[in-house]
């Protein structure tokens, strides 16, 4: 048969070659029309990806435009609030103004009202008074008694050697009670803090060390607890002789003036007791009263001062307006000069008259006795109060 093609003779009825060369024609074809489908599918999708992403853009871009618009009119509020706000006459801020700090001025009267209440309550429970001393008459001059709180003397720091342990005791654990009655309702945090040996107030025996504070003042590195109290088995402390010649006194004015030398190593109930000194003094500053270092010792007579003080009540760390932490530079007593004026040898000043009585003990304790000198008071074991 011949092939209309290539004219060849062939038995079959059908040429190879041709049809490979059909097929291959075909499959050229084909391949090119696959090809512009696949593009044309390819340029569809990114063409949906485009259309998706320009309509998310348009959701944000609405939200943007709603979003700009509320700030806006808000600004546009505001604008018009503060034209309103200057266009109020001032004497109607002014008058606002003298509201609000009248009833300012009104609750920290109430307030200092409602604390010189309790305190003055607290002066009548402990019987905190000056006895044995009298006014100036007729031109004399006055005469200062002894401060007693509960009908225990409080001595100066001179005078502590005059007094038995038991008496020291007491009458510390009675003033610290009342110090610590009185910062509670006034509201301040002192720079010593006090704390008992059995955990709760008036338990055990009272221990003293300061607070985290400030290097103004020279108080804050006396970190470790003193004790202050005495032991009855041994005399009492004798803060009035001197622990060294790193201080000395001036006998016109009474004043301590620090001299030369290294300081001395003070007894730990010597140290207790000048910051229990300190805590009274930086009480009285921040009630406005000023207590010099000549007039420190005074426990009793600056917290009698403290409790009538105009300004009671009126500052405090708790409320408003509130004061600075222990202690401020305005606070201008220095804790070193306090500790080597409690221990310095006082200077001759006029002591109230005491009968001069000696009283034997009838305990069995007769080793415990105190040394017969005439500033020495010595009282029966019975009358002695209980520590």
């Amino acid at each position: 048969m011949e092939c209309h093609n290539c004219e060849l003779k062939q038995r079959h009825f059908y040429c190879e070659n041709c049809l490979r060369a059909q097929a291959s024609a075909a499959i050229d074809t084909v391949k090119d029309a696959r090809l512009r489908r696949a593009d044309l599918a390819y340029g569809q999708e990114r063409l949906e990806e485009v259309q998706s992403g320009l309509a998310r853009l348009r959701r944000e871009n609405d939200k943007t435009r709603q979003k700009l618009r509320s700030l806006r009119e808000n600004l546009g509020t505001r604008r018009r609030t503060l034209s309103q706000a200057k266009l109020l006459p001032s004497t109607t801020l002014d008058i606002h103004f003298a509201r609000e700090t009248q009833q300012l001025a009104l609750r920290s009267d109430t307030l200092a009202r409602a604390r010189g209440g309790l305190v003055s309550e607290l002066v009548e429970v402990f019987n905190i008074v000056e006895v044995g001393g009298r006014p100036p008459i007729g031109g004399k001059a006055g005469t200062k008694g002894e401060w007693t709180i509960g009908d225990l003397v409080l001595p100066v720091p001179g005078d502590i050697r005059r007094y038995p342990p038991g008496h020291i005791n007491a009458v510390i654990t009675h003033t610290v009670h009342f110090l610590g009655l009185l910062t509670f309702y006034l509201g301040i945090r002192l720079p010593f803090e006090i704390t008992w040996s059995g955990g709760k107030l008036g338990v055990g025996q009272p221990w003293i060390r300061s607070i985290k504070g400030t290097e103004s003042g020279s108080w804050a590195k006396w970190t470790a607890k003193q004790c202050l109290h005495v032991l009855a088995s041994t005399p009492s402390p004798s803060l009035d002789e001197p622990a060294s010649p790193a201080l000395s006194q001036s006998a016109s004015d009474g004043s301590f003036i620090e001299s030369s030398g290294p300081p001395a190593v003070q007894s730990s109930f010597t140290t207790a007791y000048a910051m229990l000194l300190y805590d009274v003094c930086y009480l009285a500053h921040t009630q406005s009263v000023e207590i010099p270092l000549s007039q420190a010792g005074d426990v009793l007579s600056n917290l009698w001062a403290v409790c009538c003080s105009a300004e009671l009540g009126r500052r405090s760390h708790q409320t408003h307006p509130l004061l600075p932490p222990p202690t401020p530079p305005s606070f201008p007593l220095d804790f070193a000069q306090l500790l080597q004026a409690t221990a310095a040898t006082p200077s001759t000043r006029a002591r109230p008259s005491r009968p001069k009585t000696r009283r034997v003990s009838h305990s069995s304790r007769s080793t415990d006795k105190i040394p017969e000198e005439e500033e020495w008071d010595l009282v029966d074991d019975a009358e002695e109060p209980d520590v």
